[in-house]
């Protein structure tokens, strides 16, 4: 049966997989061309997992020790997680002591993927939710052990190769964007940052950010609802 459903979950998983190997692979090289160790990239993939912040680990770890500073900017970096969670909280109660997984492997892609795949009748959700996060994560440790193996038997120039994220996001953007009739969350998100950019400046723009947009969506939820139903 567990066969059965990971067979239905592969190809809702097969966009992302496209996307995870290169940006793993990316992360793989940025990673093994800032001195580090393939061991400690695939290791980060296997134990973190946090994508973007992972980028962004790579200068934490090669700069001084600043605990403080680190933490910070983790926050900043995966403030966005916190609202993923609690959107997750009622379907999260049926995965038992699959829990702790699925909440560790609550990466962007998996979230748009577990809000938007629906299994077939009568198959056990809680199982179909566990491969898609699980074969996500295989993904980008796959993607991380190709690239630092490479990095480390070839010399790369990996210039602008923490670019790979954000352009990720820019494309998950544009989907979405294309995929619905209803841009008014997508225009929100984007004023409400540059809105919290020029106020806070660029290092502390991200958790009001999160927060300004988390308050706007609330208070116009029913009326998003409501458009929904119209269409």
């Amino acid at each position: 049966m567990k066969r059965k459903i990971w067979k239905v979950a592969l190809p809702y998983t097969l966009p992302v997989c496209t996307g995870y190997i290169f940006l793993g692979i990316a992360f793989g090289v940025l990673m093994v061309s800032g001195g580090f160790s393939p061991l400690w990239a695939l290791l980060m993939s296997v134990c973190i997992y946090a994508g973007s912040m992972q980028f962004v680990a790579v200068d934490l770890l090669a700069g001084p020790f600043a605990p403080l500073t680190a933490a910070l900017m983790t926050l900043m970096v995966n403030a966005r997680h916190i609202f993923y969670g609690l959107s997750m909280l009622e379907r999260f109660k049926i995965c038992g002591k699959l829990k702790p997984y699925m909440m560790f492997s609550l990466s962007d892609e998996t979230y748009s993927l577990l809000c938007s795949a629906k299994p077939p009748e009568g198959m056990d959700k809680k199982w179909f939710m566990f491969f898609i996060a699980l074969m996500d994560q295989l993904y980008w440790i796959a993607g991380t052990a190709i690239g630092a193996l490479a990095g480390s038997l070839i010399s790369f120039d990996s210039t602008g190769i923490d670019f790979a994220m954000t352009a990720l996001f820019i494309v998950i953007f544009v989907e979405q964007w294309e995929s619905t009739k209803d841009h008014i969350p997508a225009i929100l998100g984007l004023a409400v940052t540059l809105l919290c950019l020029v106020i806070f400046g660029p290092d502390w723009f991200i958790i009001a950010a999160m927060a300004g947009i988390f308050v706007s969506l609330t208070l116009l939820r029913g009326r998003l609802e409501y458009g929904r139903k119209g269409q």
